[in-house]
């Protein structure tokens, strides 16, 4: 039970000698001004920092900002475990969500309660560092496990219900304080300190934008944190869309956003980045620009203090800029209920909350429908019938592959209470029906012999430090399942301790006693290098040291700098895992083999994937089995989407799984069983092994290609796939009105019916399109809603969805707002983005587009309708785009443009470089004018360059504007 109790009632009065911030009668505004006027000046600084510290004259304690919660609470010890936030993305469950966000800030209230002065200071927080709401455009990108979609409705409305659980049903209290991250366009890892994502105004408003905008304006986020990246070159940490865009949203909620820095992400405005000077100007820019909490240097407030204490005596900041952020602090504060007599209404939260029957409940539910049925065909021997529901009653299953009998959690996993692999949860229901599970990893085990001294590495003592001892090679502590993970990156697991090897930092020495491989820097990937004569040398991956051994004692440390100091091993392949797991298959009845991936290994956190095809030696795996066994169910238990071309083509079975947490086996189970209907969507597309993927560095969606929205090449498994059990009829689409204005509203309605003979779960999708569109490419398909139904076999659900003519919007570059362009319009209805059975037209009336207005105004450079070899680029640090160059020249395109009595040309242009440069104006075919372009010795040193035009311009023309040379063009007018 609780130790922590609230009164019943607040006294009437509050006692004489409290001061009014400790009044909960009292507004919010009051409450933290008069808190904040008791702060002298130096505590105020302290504060910005991520570790603020106590002020123990006004009974303030410590303060961090951030604790984890991607799914479940991180980082402080078990807690309940939920599928990775991809997985959570796939159940296209706004209910679920919320329900899984509930329990996760439940969980970390309860740790704040009775456990955070045993975690140590500055360990835990009620500000949470979740909801990632990065849209997953690259399915390379190393924290692809960290979001929920590619598309910005579905990532929205998931991240807003999930935010909502989070920091509760009070619009004032809060349970805890939910962050959107990262803010914005960050979808690299691979150099994302200093990689500037260039993201023009139509992708930045109808798709980034679009990911953040719905939490921050229904209130159900508190703050945002911003990215590492750099947008149009300024990086995001000083990026005026924090107050022009975000800001704004939030307003009519009547509570300021809290944003907050990254981690070291302040530091890297002037080191790797190198865009200010100093660091007192960086951190100046960066809290004027709206950071109002620095995460930098650890638990070191000293550098940070100074550095804005610095800032304040140079002038650089002023006191209010100060009192701007510790007030947004401090907000969020009070409604977390700190300074409240019995620090308010979450206090009494128990610790039997957390890893609670119900929660393991709620872990076991989101497992189940977060897996995706991709293929469902017949097996070799029925071919009558799909394969899944598997047959299990009396029959023997062989569980196959590297995944098979582990769980692996991820950089922001909380620790598992207890883990069900797909082995024991399939031993457990298999079992249950009279029949026999046998379980293969199908891994070499392998045994290394030391080339100078006969002896074999092994797992001694108690310890498991890896040794080279005179032993034999049937001794299990000299055996190793070596688990290949592709690009030879390996681990190895110990046969007697069933733990992984892993370098030890104090001796760099190796010991077998790691439950995975897990950390920042992960001690526990290996390479064994062939050396041309028959042996190997063994590698850390962490340290890029070389093995080397002691002959006298047997010690083995990495500490070789290159493999000619290195001891030189030869590998025995004790047991053939492919041998041993193709002898199991040819004994079962069927096959379910599970690969994937690791989710610390190839692909992480500051680590973009090579590719999207499985590891070959998991392909290899596969392909052997399927042939000993054809009735094989594949299992990709992955972070990421993968190109499973051959699978697609030769696996009765395939389906996927996110790494679901505690409850994954059970999960699995369930569904591979038929005891639970396959419930989960694909939320990103799954590409083909030979589809030519857009440029990692390509943030434009639409001229890339990228996503289901503008991807022209067929994709392997579509946006928003996956198949039932059951069969789903769509049925009766129909619309209440087939014509609207342009700010007008419709219903679309369908019948979606359980044709099948059992109970199922359908998701019924809702895309529209643009018919004929002349003043913009507009999107192949653009998800509109969505709706999850569960009907019972027979059954039949009227499914409505409110259709605002908002969702036709698109960005308009002219008129810079959302328009809704009159015209023809398709809403379509179906299981997914690329099985759309029904559809309906709907016309919207209005005005035709008129053209673009270019005389008489400024046009900016960046509100171009189409490019080519241009990037975008910061127009100075606070403020403004710009295009330049990325070649020797680069065309802008304006579509439309009404040059009607234009009779000069201007241009707002900056250049670093001497010698000749120019900008040619031209409408159509026509040369209108060459204007040369000066050198203005700094990129940020603007001026004007200036033409006259024929007299004859005049009409409506598409305006190319061609740079040549080394320039920059922020803007240009044309005059009368």
């Amino acid at each position: 039970m609780s130790t922590v109790s609230v009164p019943a009632e607040l006294p009437a009065e509050p006692p004489a000698d409290q001061p009014p911030f400790r009044d909960p009668a009292l507004p919010l505004g009051e409450r933290v001004d008069d808190l904040l006027s008791r702060l002298t000046p130096a505590e105020r600084i302290a504060m910005l920092h991520q570790y603020g510290p106590a002020v123990p004259r006004l009974g303030m304690r410590p303060f961090r900002t951030g604790t984890e919660a991607l799914h479940g609470v991180g980082w402080l010890g078990p807690a309940t475990t939920f599928p990775q936030a991809v997985g959570l993305g796939a159940t296209w469950d706004d209910e679920l969500l919320h329900a899984v966000g509930t329990a996760t800030s439940t969980e970390l209230r309860a740790f704040h309660h009775h456990r955070a002065p045993a975690l140590g200071a500055g360990r835990h927080s009620l500000q949470a560092w979740a909801p990632v709401v990065n849209l997953l455009r690259d399915p390379r990108w190393g924290r692809n496990e960290e979001g929920y979609s590619e598309d910005a409705l579905l990532s929205a409305r998931l991240g807003d219900a999930f935010c909502r659980g989070m920091s509760g049903d009070d619009p004032e209290q809060l349970r805890t304080a939910p962050i959107l991250k990262h803010f914005l366009a960050y979808n690299n890892e691979d150099d994302r300190t200093t990689t500037s994502s260039g993201v023009r105004p139509r992708v930045l408003h109808e798709y980034d934008l679009a990911a953040f905008r719905q939490a921050v304006a229904t209130g159900s986020a508190t703050g945002v944190m911003a990215a590492y990246n750099l947008v149009n070159g300024r990086p995001c940490h000083v990026s005026p869309l924090l107050e022009s865009e975000l800001r704004r949203w939030a307003e009519p909620t009547g509570h300021e956003l809290f944003v907050v820095s990254d981690a070291e992400a302040p530091s890297n405005l002037v080191d790797p980045e190198h865009y200010f000077e100093d660091h007192a100007a960086s951190h100046a820019a960066a809290l004027k620009a709206g950071i109002d909490s620095f995460t930098d240097h650890g638990e070191d407030t000293a550098t940070t203090f100074g550095r804005i204490s610095e800032a304040l005596g140079r002038g650089l900041l002023t006191a209010a800029d100060i009192d701007r952020a510790v007030r947004r602090q401090l907000s969020i504060r009070f409604r977390l209920g700190e300074f409240d007599p019995g620090q308010g209404p979450y206090a009494d939260t128990g610790w039997e909350a957390v890893d609670s029957p119900g929660h393991r409940a709620l872990a076991l539910r989101a497992a189940t429908e977060s897996i995706v049925l991709l293929k469902n065909g017949p097996g070799a021997a029925d071919p009558d019938r799909s394969l899944l529901p598997l047959a299990a009653d009396g029959r023997r299953i062989a569980v196959v592959g590297p995944l098979a009998d582990s769980l692996f959690e991820d950089w922001y996993s909380g620790t598992m209470p207890y883990r069900v692999t797909a082995a024991d949860g399939l031993r457990l229901a298999v079992g249950a029906r009279g029949g026999e599970t046998t379980v293969v990893e199908g891994v070499d085990r392998i045994a290394l012999r030391a080339a100078s001294t006969g002896g074999l590495l092994t797992a001694a003592g108690a310890d498991a430090r890896l040794v080279v001892a005179d032993t034999q090679v049937g001794d299990e502590a000299a055996q190793f399942d070596l688990f290949d993970w592709d690009l030879g990156i390996l681990t190895l697991r110990n046969a007697r301790t069933g733990r992984y090897a892993g370098l030890v930092d104090e001796d760099r020495s190796l010991a077998a006693d790691r439950v995975q491989p897990a950390g920042w820097d992960v001690h526990e990937t290996f390479r064994l290098e062939p050396q041309g004569d028959g042996t190997e040398a063994l590698r850390s991956v962490c340290s890029g040291r070389y093995a080397v051994l002691d002959p006298a004692s047997g010690a083995v440390t990495m500490a070789a700098a290159d493999a000619s100091g290195a001891e030189r091993f030869t590998r025995t392949v004790v047991r053939d895992g492919v041998a041993e797991a193709v002898a199991a298959a040819g004994g079962a009845d069927a096959v379910v083999l599970v690969v994937g991936n690791d989710p610390h290994i190839n692909g992480r956190e500051t680590q973009d994937r090579a590719g999207i095809t499985l590891a070959p030696a998991h392909e290899r795996l596969l392909r052997e089995v399927v042939a000993a066994r054809p009735e094989t169910v594949l299992v990709v238990m992955s972070s990421y989407p993968y190109a499973v071309d051959w699978a697609d083509a030769h696996v009765p079975a395939v389906l996927w799984t996110s790494h679901g947490g505690q409850e994954t086996g059970r999960a699995l189970a369930a569904v591979l069983l038929g005891d639970a209907d396959p419930a989960g969507r694909l939320p990103q597309t799954w590409y083909r092994a030979d589809d030519e993927l857009p440029g990692r560095l390509d943030y434009d969606i639409i001229k890339a290609g990228w996503t289901y929205q503008y991807h022209r090449a067929a994709p392997l498994y579509a946006f928003g796939h996956g198949l039932s059990y059951t069969d789903f009829a769509l049925t009766d689409l129909a619309l209440d009105r087939s014509r609207i204005p342009q700010d007008g509203t419709a219903t679309a309605t369908v019948t979606i019916t359980n044709s099948g003979t059992r109970q199922g779960i359908g998701t019924v999708q809702l895309y529209v399109r643009a018919v004929g569109a002349v003043g913009y490419e507009a999107p192949r398909l653009k998800l509109a809603g969505y709706r999850k139904v569960r009907l019972a076999p027979g059954a039949s659900a009227r499914v409505g969805f409110p259709l605002a003519a908002d969702a036709l919007a698109h960005w308009s570059v002219s008129a810079g707002d959302f328009t809704v362009e009159a015209g023809n319009y398709e809403v379509l209805v179906g299981r997914s983005a690329a099985d759309l059975p029904l559809s309906a037209p709907l016309t919207v009336s209005g005005p035709p587009p008129a053209p673009r207005e270019v005389v008489g105004r400024p046009v900016r450079a960046v509100d171009f309708d189409d490019y080519a070899d241009v990037i975008l680029v910061d127009a100075t640090p606070t403020e403004g785009d710009a295009v330049t160059p990325s070649g020797p020249s680069g065309t802008l395109h304006y579509r439309a443009a009404d040059l009607d009595g234009a009779r000069t040309f201007t241009a707002e242009v900056s250049r670093t470089a001497e010698g000749p440069a120019r900008l040619e104006v031209w409408a159509g075919a026509t040369l209108l004018a060459t204007v040369p372009v000066p050198s203005t010795g700094a990129r940020y040193a603007w001026t004007t360059a200036r033409a006259d035009l024929p007299a004859a311009t005049s009409g409506v023309h598409e305006l190319r504007l061609v740079l040549r040379g080394e320039q920059r063009v922020r803007a240009f007018r044309f005059d009368a």
